[in-house]
């Protein structure tokens, strides 16, 4: 709602109390100068007004709306506001005034006369509360703040405006409440144009930077007039910089009418659908998914369909409004406006010393880590670079790190089109009080999502009483709009979360943010599920399937695990081979094609493994007891049986529908025993209860059987070519009654997992090959690209330079090279890791696919695993893609009924299957470092060696070795640190830290891959953050 005259004056008599009496010097003569609009004043405000143009909050937006309020009223209540004091770190309110219908006209009577707009430019300070940059190119300032200074370049629409001019220049500017003129016929703009105002609606906007890298400026220009501005040659000059449409003054007034008074867009309206359609046709756009730098907001990148380096995008505008993930069409910018991505240095910037281990955190690697299927062997990163910006030096001190080498300019563009918008639009965060204002301010713990504008109805009720109360409880909002001509956006508080640095809360946080649906299974999906409990398998059905109930069969899985979707079989044959079975948890009898269950299954696409919990994929009554191939129970299943020969060559294959009952519950702990003592009786007491009509050492012999199987053809794999990089995974002990952390270690991945392993491998490869055979075009597989080609050829140089002898020309070389050149000492594993994690950042992701699609089969191959096809076959229970491919299956066998799917909607869903899986690994990787925060908060600090695998110009990356954790460790974080020195010899980065001695003189430390460390966790005051510090030398272990 619009204020009303009399309110407004009563905050100009009301502000009038708290103004500061005299305003700088440098203050009148902008005004001055800018009634008369000379060219003096125009080299003044490039030469001098630009640095001093500051705002009092660097977190509130430019207003959503703005009514029509005198400007003599504004300059009061913004000069009151200069003086108030800071709330939550939330200044007060220089944010948006109250929305309003944007087609609604303006009631108050003085806002129809000749008014200014003000230019308000929002730029970067050195005193930050928080130096890690948001999006809107905002930063949080410290206590003491700075004040906002507005230009105001006032209209001279009436004659007495030359002697308020005067009159200012003789008593300085004063801030004085706005009087009206009397309203007259020649005034009515109605009537006639004023032709003073066209001199004085001339904007006069600060040219902006463009080489400026650390925070993207931002230009607002409000208006409380309704009628059309026309713009200025700066703003022209502003809106190119920053990559928008210019339009005439004619084009420009046409395309704002009805729009939010005269305000100027910030970014680029979209283009529309055929025009994207053809650009994309014709090669002059690219199109791909956004990833932006998370330490880094203002860098994003876009994948080049050549192979080639990413597409860069330089700051928020070029975004374009889209958030990390989205599919977006990109169009390459001139030649002349590539930049260097600063991906792989420090950016330089001011920032006090004591705040850089608030904005620390881990690389800017995500690495695919699992130890039950295939996606261990490569699975790349969603964001490709280790290396991302890092906190700079120490105000006023001297950079002290060189560079030998100068990166040329990559291709830089910017976004047209959101094609698909992947991201949830849902963050967690905290909000923040903006007094007289009806709505409040939305800061997101993401800073790769901007701040967000929200009403004020949302807050809890008391909010606006105390709103000190809600400093540290977490909230999560939803972007419902972000305006083209704001770098805010607009949204709903979806709910209260709780207090941060609570498991819970942050738990659930996590899954709002990615969109994970872990609401509880409504009534109409249970009711697709059988009625009448204890449910056995009708007579009629085992009648169809192949009875395997008598046959020794058993599971190995986690302790944990209670969703057990695979089981094994191996019985050797008088002829000295063997038949082994892979027997797989019938999902799709119980889920039906078409109906709710299946809609929510195909909808949450996968299971989600937190550290304290699951959120399955289907309802536990399946996902635990009637799918889950749990011990002692008739359970139907999907299998393959082949006949191997010791060797493991395949002699014959058998696909179909069975019944099992498994005799036996194994852990890989219970296996590996049987593996590691193989002439060993064990008793019962040593493993869980067994099927009497099967003998312990009969389980022993099958679990034997299968490890020689196993290990033959698990060379034969590898030295056909396949890959495996292995990522060190972090498991944790939990306290039964407070399911707080107890102790953590890192995950031993050993043969009773290799076995495993190398039989689902087997089966899903099987079933591929029989999908493709069936339905060349409607098979569900999965295939994994090669890795990006400029990548790999700077890693090759980078390991040459190393002196590493590692071959990346093939998967398979790539193997052999971590495997065979890395000595073998007892740091061999850790240089193994570190070497893995440079290996794993060229790779890209396995993603499902429709055969029909994709039309050149050479794309079907699966890079890592070096096989011309593949699927996933083997846990129906957690993964979506794997019902798809059972019904695909039993279609094929002439055992269930055809595919209701075409080749688009499986296209479609394996798009989604993709997106869901990418999710749930991010969830999981957020999860364990939550519960590591915590427990480095509980029993920290914690004392380790840690090896170096990155280095920056201003800081560097060490890989934990005890914990198997990466953290970034800033130079300028280091007590005792008098300086450091970086450089590059080709690709192969150095640094030298200068410490300073107690007694004096200095230690020199030398850097480089490989450096062994001493480090300490310890715990940051912010909540879930920890910090690595390195020791001195001379206090190292």
């Amino acid at each position: 709602m619009e204020p009303t005259k009399s309110k407004s004056s009563a905050r100009c008599h009301e502000g009038k109390r708290d103004v500061h009496p005299t305003p700088t010097k440098k203050d009148a003569y902008a005004r001055l100068l800018g009634q008369h609009q000379s060219i003096k004043f125009k080299s003044y405000l490039e030469q001098f007004a630009q640095p001093a143009l500051l705002i009092e909050d660097g977190e509130v937006s430019p207003p959503l709306s703005t009514p029509a309020c005198p400007s003599g009223h504004r300059e009061k209540e913004e000069t009151r506001k200069r003086g108030q004091s800071f709330t939550d770190g939330a200044e007060s309110g220089t944010g948006a005034p109250p929305r309003h219908n944007k087609h609604e006209k303006c009631t108050d009577k003085p806002s129809k006369q000749g008014q200014s707009p003000v230019v308000s430019k929002k730029l970067n300070q050195e005193n930050k509360r928080d130096v890690r940059p948001t999006l809107g190119g905002h930063v949080d300032l410290g206590e003491g703040g700075h004040q906002r200074v507005e230009l105001l370049c006032e209209d001279l629409n009436h004659k007495g405006s030359k002697a308020s001019a005067d009159e200012d220049a003789t008593q300085g500017p004063r801030w004085k409440p706005f009087k009206p003129p009397q309203q007259t016929p020649e005034m009515d703009p109605k009537n006639k144009k004023d032709p003073s105002k066209k001199k004085s609606r001339k904007k006069n906007n600060a040219k902006a930077d463009s080489e400026n890298k650390q925070e993207q400026t931002q230009l607002v220009v409000e208006s409380e007039s309704v009628c059309d501005a026309k713009a200025s040659p700066a703003v022209v000059r502003q809106q190119k910089l920053q990559g928008s449409n210019v339009c005439s003054s004619a084009e420009k007034s046409k395309k704002n009418k009805g729009a939010r008074g005269s305000r100027r867009r910030v970014f680029e309206e979209y283009m529309n659908v055929q025009d994207v359609s053809s650009g994309l046709k014709r090669g002059e756009l690219f199109q791909g998914a956004l990833r932006i730098n998370p330490k880094n907001f203002q860098e994003a990148f876009v994948p080049s369909p050549d192979g080639l380096s990413d597409i860069f995008l330089d700051g928020l505008v070029a975004r374009n409004r889209a958030l990390n993930g989205d599919v977006v069409a990109v169009q390459i910018l001139p030649p002349d406006q590539w930049k260097v991505a600063k991906t792989d240095t420090d950016v330089p910037e001011t920032v006090s010393k004591h705040k850089l281990k608030e904005s620390s955190a881990g690389p800017d690697v995500i690495v695919e880590a699992q130890y039950t299927d295939e996606d261990t062997l490569a699975k790349g990163v969603e964001k490709l670079r280790l290396q991302g910006k890092a906190d700079p030096g120490k105000e006023g001190e001297p950079n002290t790190s060189t560079s030998s080498t100068e990166r040329p300019p990559q291709r830089t563009g910017k976004v047209v089109y959101i094609v698909e918008a992947k991201h949830s639009r849902a963050a967690s965060g905290f909000i923040k009080f903006l007094p007289d204002k009806n709505f409040a301010m939305f800061a997101p713990v993401d800073h790769r999502v901007p701040r967000v504008n929200i009403p004020l109805e949302d807050c809890p009720a008391n909010f606006t009483a105390r709103p000190g109360d809600y400093t540290n409880t977490l909230f999560v909002c939803r972007i419902t709009h972000w305006p083209s001509d704001n770098t805010f956006a607009e949204g709903r508080l979806a709910k209260t979360l709780g207090q941060a640095g609570e498991v819970e809360p942050e738990t659930e946080a996590v899954l709002m943010e990615y969109d994970v649906d872990f609401s509880e299974f409504s009534e109409e999906v249970l009711a697709c599920l059988p009625q009448l409990l204890p449910w056995t398998i009708p007579p009629e059905e085992i009648r169809k399937r192949r009875d395997l109930r008598k046959e020794c069969i058993f599971t190995i899985d986690p302790s944990t695990a209670r969703d057990l979707d695979d089981a094994l079989s191996c019985k050797q044959l008088p002829d000295g081979n063997f038949e082994v079975g892979v027997h797989i948890a019938d999902v799709s009898y119980f889920v039906e094609q078409g109906n709710a269950l299946d809609f929510i299954a195909s909808r949450r696409a996968t299971s989600v493994y937190l550290v304290q919990k699951v959120i399955p994929m289907l309802p536990r009554l399946l996902c635990e007891e009637l799918c889950s191939l749990n011990p002692l129970t008739d359970r139907l299943t999907f299998s393959v049986i082949w006949k191997l020969s010791p060797q493991g060559k395949i002699l014959s294959e058998w696909f179909g529908r069975s019944v099992i009952r498994s005799c036996v519950k194994l852990s890989y702990d219970h296996a590996q025993s049987m593996i590691e003592a193989p002439d060993k009786l064990f008793s019962a007491a040593e493993l869980p209860p067994c099927a009497p009509e099967h003998p312990i050492d009969e389980i022993h012999q099958a679990v034997l059987n299968l490890h020689a199987i196993a290990k033959e053809m698990r060379a034969q794999r590898f030295g056909g070519g396949a890959l495996r990089l292995d990522q060190l995974k972090l498991s944790f002990t939990l306290d039964q009654e407070t399911g707080m952390p107890q102790g953590c270690y890192v995950y031993d991945y050993r043969d009773s997992n290799k076995l495993v392993e190398e039989f689902m491998l087997l089966a899903n490869m099987a079933t591929a090959h029989q999908l493709y055979r069936t339905f060349p075009e409607l098979a569900l597989l999965r295939r994994h690209p090669p890795p990006q080609t400029k990548m790999v050829d700077d890693l090759q140089e980078f390991c040459d330079q190393m002196g590493l002898d590692i071959d990346l020309s093939s998967a398979g070389s790539l193997h052999k090279s971590l495997h065979q050149t890395l000595g073998d000492d007892e740091y061999t594993a850790a240089r193994k890791e570190v070497l893995t994690n440079m290996c794993s950042r060229p790779m890209q992701m396995a993603v499902y696919f429709c055969t029909g699609i994709v039309q050149d089969e050479k794309l079907f191959r699966h890079y890592a695993l070096n096989v011309p096809l593949y699927t996933h076959f083997t846990s129906p229970i957690r993964r979506y893609a794997d019902v798809i491919v059972h019904r695909l299956l039993a279609a094929s066998i002439d055992a269930g009924p055809r595919l209701a799917l075409n080749g688009d909607q499986v296209h479609k869903q394996a798009d989604h299957c993709n997106d869901k899986k990418t999710a749930s690994k991010r969830v999981q990787e957020l999860s364990s470092e939550l519960f590591f925060s915590i427990f480095v908060r509980e029993s920290g600090p914690l004392e380790s060696e840690a090896m170096v695998m990155g280095i920056l110009d201003q800081s560097f990356d060490v890989l934990v070795l005890r914990y198997g954790v990466q953290k970034r460790i800033y130079c300028n974080a280091l007590e005792s640190l008098e300086s450091h020195h970086y450089k590059k010899v080709g690709k192969r980065p150095e640094m030298t830290l200068v410490w300073a001695n107690p007694e004096g003189g200095t230690t020199r430390q030398e850097l480089s891959i490989f450096t062994l460390l001493s480090v300490q966790l310890k715990a940051d005051k912010a909540p879930m953050k920890y910090s690595a510090v390195l020791k001195r030398p001379d206090k190292a272990p």
